[in-house]
């Protein structure tokens, strides 16, 4: 696994979307992506507002495909948002194009003059998203380097009911020694079969010993 970081200038029908923020805002910075629905057209996570000097977060004014859900965290002209997007229809086909096994890291930066995209995932899936992105831009540079995983990008590479399970089990003691909980409790705990359950775990175990053990 290797993290793909891609600059480029992105084009002005896509920057159209953002300009209601790009005009007001120094740089948008994308800290962790929650989740994201290609089918449905969805993305939820947590972004970083840097504000130009005059402006407040109250200045902006959010168009419908838009929801600032929540200001988490404000630090002078920085505002810690969560929010949700809603991909517009004349983009739905280029936005599925993107549903790749692949993990979407940091840094991700956007600002008037410039747009940066990182990624993680195999060489195969690299290619196949660095080609996607070419539909965005201009890109000015690209650069590789090993993947580095903290606690939450180890998470990402789970699905959402992997990663609900595997949380579940570790908080009910299924990882202790000796176990607090057997497979037949925690699938009646979580309202799965015992199948299912087991399937999942070893599924998401498997995952994460790979990303883990890139290399070796």
């Amino acid at each position: 696994m290797r993290r793909l970081t891609i600059e480029l200038k992105v084009k002005e029908e896509f920057l159209e979307m953002l300009n209601f923020l790009l005009d007001k805002t120094e740089s948008i910075e994308l800290i962790e992506l929650i989740k994201i629905d290609f089918e449905q057209g969805v993305k939820m996570g947590i972004a970083a507002l840097n504000m130009k000097e005059g402006y407040t977060i109250e200045d902006l004014d959010f168009p419908e495909y838009m929801d600032m859900l929540a200001v988490l965290k404000k630090e002078g002209n920085r505002y810690i948002v969560f929010s949700k997007v809603t991909y517009l229809k004349k983009f739905t086909n280029l936005a599925k194009k993107f549903n790749l096994d692949i993990i979407w890291d940091t840094p991700s930066l956007f600002t008037k003059d410039k747009t940066v995209i990182s990624v993680i995932g195999n060489e195969e899936n690299l290619k196949k998203i660095l080609e996607v992105i070419k539909n965005l831009g201009e890109i000015k540079s690209i650069s590789f380097s090993k993947a580095a995983f903290n606690e939450q990008t180890i998470l990402s590479c789970l699905t959402e009911k992997q990663k609900e399970i595997l949380i579940a089990a570790k908080k009910n003691g299924y990882y202790k020694y000796p176990r607090k909980i057997n497979s037949q409790q925690l699938s009646e705990k979580v309202g799965l079969s015992k199948p299912t359950v087991v399937q999942h775990l070893r599924k998401a175990e498997i995952r994460l010993i790979s990303n883990i053990l890139t290399g070796y």
